[in-house]
């Protein structure tokens, strides 16, 4: 599938007032930054995890971008090709007081099938794998342990084949792809497949939706 994609420059930092640099600020600065934290996704095109992800309350960044390859700084071509060992994941910074991790996975197991390995509908490739790329033990142990029951559950006829990784790398995609839905919502694509997807998804979590 051939896209016209778009990379952000994402800063991930706790903004402080150095006009009040009283003791109490000082303190809920450093509380929200404790509070903050951050998972990388991957199911599928990131188009679709980064448009569902963006309408979730207590997320605040959701950045496109290329996980888990050998190559540096990959560009969408090279990623496409298969051969870089990257895939399309989403980098996710959220307001865990707001939303918690499991709630994360929650929305990312029910938007996408991951029990098709190297598979999303049409999109065929590693590049398109169902992947998380944890960032500390605490998160691997909630996914692991949200897999397991997931597939202890038969909920799917097959077993959940979600890669649950450590984090090793990211590198944001090229600046086309960043917020893609919103800056192109009449292109074939993003009716076809990302619309439906998104109406869905606001029908089944319309209480944890952004206002």
């Amino acid at each position: 599938m051939i896209k016209l994609l778009f990379i952000a420059g994402v800063y991930f930092g706790i903004f402080v007032n150095l006009q009040d640099s009283s003791p109490n600020n000082e303190f809920q600065n450093l509380q929200q930054m404790n509070n903050i934290d951050t998972i990388t996704l991957g199911a599928g095109c990131f188009w679709c995890v980064e448009t569902i992800f963006q309408n979730l309350k207590g997320v605040q960044t959701v950045v496109s971008g290329y996980s888990g390859g050998s190559v540096i700084n990959p560009s969408y071509k090279e990623v496409c090709t298969g051969t870089t060992g990257h895939a399309e994941v989403c980098m996710i910074r959220y307001d865990t007081t707001v939303i918690s991790l499991e709630n994360l996975l929650e929305v990312f197991w029910k938007v996408h099938d991951p029990t098709t390995l190297n598979r999303q509908g049409a999109d065929v490739g590693t590049q398109y794998r169902s992947v998380i790329y944890y960032e500390n033990e605490e998160q691997r142990k909630i996914a692991e342990e949200y897999k397991k029951k997931l597939n202890d559950s038969g909920i799917w006829d097959s077993p959940v084949v979600t890669e649950i990784s450590p984090f090793i790398n990211f590198y944001p995609a090229e600046d086309y792809h960043q917020d893609y839905y919103n800056q192109n919502k009449n292109e074939g694509y993003c009716r076809m497949v990302i619309t439906p997807k998104l109406e869905k998804f606001k029908k089944v979590f319309s209480d944890k939706l952004k206002q």
